[in-house]
């Protein structure tokens, strides 16, 4: 009989501590981190394919992180709305925050997503623009003067000797950046390469020039105000290693990465050959070129901020520390 009752009291004590560990598993669960990145233009952007491939394939979810994304306007916005506090994380180019700490603004790049530069200078190929001292006195499209497109164009044409009063610079948006190429408005611009696949789509020729042929720019960042570096280093580690491992698998296979961003984004259903294009472009042309993926590189940063100095676009030159960090990149 004791030894009944020591195997009943032993079974239900087992069930007590089986049935709290579970209770409090299921808790762990129903309690991710919740954060908020804010994205510099729409979420459907090709441009973004690794954030949405990470939260389509449950990364983030895995590492106990619930990614809201909110679209903002532009990566200058992105870096002034995380300054002040309204989002956790963002995306904008790696030089945002050369530009930004100019003006007290305290964000700083934690991982770069490519070693190349993401903009490109795509002009339509009836108006032989062949450099940036052909953009005289031409019309250029970027998404908006708050988008990191525009200060990429100021370099671009300050490369040729130009200002932005010897060229038309234009803001048209994430839709009518392309259009206006497409219909002859404007002869050129500069944006994300899915913005020339899309008027080339429409039937128009082009001319396809890296930015970075003409100044060391750079690709997107993943970027973070001070304050949240200090206080959420474990949030912010975890949220670069799940978007490392889905931009690792977009650039390693780029086709794979197609079929499953349109699983993920299905308003490219039908658009296939676009997708899988833009993926091929990005895998060859934007995310190579690092020793360590998600590294910057002091001596580029550096570089680049030498230019923007020269040029006039900065001020005053800045500690490349200030700018950046790869403590969350191993």
């Amino acid at each position: 009989m004791k030894n009944i009752k020591r195997t009943l009291g032993r079974f239900l004590k087992a069930t007590v501590l089986a049935s709290a560990a579970a209770v409090g598993s299921v808790q762990a669960q129903e309690k991710p981190v919740e954060i908020t990145y804010l994205l510099p233009a729409p979420a459907n952007a090709i441009a973004f394919a690794p954030l949405m491939l990470a939260q389509h394939k449950n990364y983030y979810a895995d590492a106990g992180l619930q990614v809201k994304f909110v679209s903002v306007k532009g990566g200058a916005d992105v870096g002034k709305q995380l300054g002040a506090g309204n989002g956790q994380l963002g995306g904008a180019l790696g030089d945002t925050p050369i530009i930004l700490r100019q003006n007290g603004i305290p964000v700083k790049g934690v991982a770069l997503l490519g070693g190349k530069a993401l903009h490109q200078l795509v002009t339509r190929a009836d108006r032989h623009i062949d450099n940036p001292a052909d953009l005289k006195g031409k019309t250029i499209t970027v998404m908006s003067y708050q988008d990191t497109s525009f200060f990429a164009t100021l370099a671009v044409l300050a490369k040729g000797g130009l200002t932005r009063e010897d060229a038309n610079v234009q803001a048209a948006g994430p839709t009518g950046i392309w259009q206006l190429v497409a219909n002859g408005n404007a002869d050129g611009m500069v944006g994300a390469p899915e913005m020339g696949a899309v008027a080339e789509e429409a039937g128009t020729e082009l001319k396809w020039q890296s930015t970075g042929d003409f100044f060391p720019g750079m690709a997107q960042a993943v970027l973070a105000s001070e304050d949240m570096i200090k206080q959420n280093p474990e949030v912010i580690r975890k949220f670069v290693a799940a978007t490392l491992k889905s931009l690792a698998e977009v650039r390693d296979d780029p086709e794979a990465a197609a079929k499953a961003y349109i699983e993920a984004q299905p308003v490219y259903k039908g658009r296939e050959e676009l997708v899988s294009k833009v993926m091929a472009y990005y895998a060859k042309n934007v995310y190579p070129g690092q020793k360590v993926l998600g590294q910057f590189n002091p001596e580029r940063v550096a570089a680049l901020q030498e230019f923007y100095l020269q040029q006039g676009i900065i001020d005053k030159k800045l500690d490349v520390n200030d700018v950046f960090t790869n403590e969350f990149v191993q």
